[in-house]
């Protein structure tokens, strides 16, 4: 499974969106890999313009959610003072984020550079499409 962030769904829906995340979105899709999370629904979905909410809710609806209970939440705070400590602040949801792929062992699909930094502390592994945006297993 592939957590896949706000940034590459934002970035696949645009209009002059970038044709290769476009392109490995559809491969997540098609393999039923793409895996979206709270955050991530409230990143796309709360910044969705009135036309386009129904479209996008639909859309959305027949992807793996991955619900975030206290847990999560505890992590995602222990990871926001392990990153703090060695520096790095990013976004709160972008935390929380990376803190849910890592317990679950998902790589995560991002085009926010800070997840590189994230990755370069944890050991968050990112997805990176194979040839033609197709999935990648590995």
């Amino acid at each position: 499974m592939v957590l896949v962030d706000s940034s590459v769904w934002i970035e696949s829906l645009r209009r002059n969106g970038r044709l290769d995340i476009k392109v490995a979105v559809e491969g997540l899709l098609e393999a039923y890999e793409a895996q979206w999370c709270p955050p991530v629904r409230l990143e796309v979905l709360g910044g969705a313009r009135p036309e386009e909410r129904r479209r996008l809710g639909h859309h959305f609806s027949v992807i793996p959610y991955r619900l975030c209970g206290e847990q999560d939440w505890e992590r995602g705070v222990s990871l926001a003072w392990k990153l703090r400590d060695k520096g790095l602040t990013v976004p709160w949801l972008d935390v929380l984020i990376a803190s849910l792929a890592l317990h679950d062992g998902n790589r995560l699909f991002a085009v926010d550079e800070h997840f590189k930094k994230i990755s370069d502390i944890t050991g968050l592994v990112l997805y990176q499409p194979s040839y033609g945006g197709m999935f990648n297993p590995e």
